[in-house]
């Protein structure tokens, strides 16, 4: 059992610390329960799951990391009535922050979807709406109004002067 949680932290580690960019800072994971398949390849945590590494967070009540076909890390979700997400880039003075029903963050394309119920912080600037899509590279937002099974979500912007 001990090397069955040492794999599901070292498959948090590798997306949390490229997102981060802190990759020699340890993982914290407080959960109230792990579900590990490493055949399918994949970790479940459940109940007030709380990941932290560097300056990367991610909360939920649920959160499924998947890896693919070659074993690499490819996509973690966080669901919950309020998942987040928090991300403090080298170099900005503020971090984003991101809510939803469902976060997914994309390892490889280093995007994160927020679906139903989203919004995100980015240096003071609001974006809400049903689904909006960041890309941490670019620094770029998409937003959507329609969230499959739900009722469209109209978007919704406040965005600071230039200072």
């Amino acid at each position: 059992m001990k090397a069955l949680f040492r794999t599901a932290l070292f498959a948090l580690a590798v997306p949390l610390s490229a997102a981060a960019q802190t990759s020699q800072a340890p993982v914290e994971v407080e959960a109230d329960r792990l579900d590990l398949d490493q055949r399918a390849g994949t970790a479940v945590y459940s109940g007030n799951v709380d990941i932290r590494q560097g300056e990367m967070q991610l909360r939920g009540e649920r959160v499924e990391i998947q890896r693919n076909d070659a074993g690499e890390l490819s996509l973690v979700t966080a669901t919950g009535e309020r998942a987040y997400l928090r991300n403090q880039q080298q170099g900005q003075e503020t971090p984003i922050e991101g809510w939803a029903r469902r976060v997914i963050y994309h390892v490889a394309e280093r995007r994160v979807e927020l679906i139903d119920q989203a919004e995100l912080i980015q240096g003071g600037d609001t974006f809400n709406g049903g689904r909006l899509e960041y890309f941490l590279d670019r620094e770029v937002v998409q937003a959507r109004s329609d969230v499959s099974g739900s009722e469209p979500q109209r978007i919704r912007m406040t965005l600071q002067p230039a200072q």
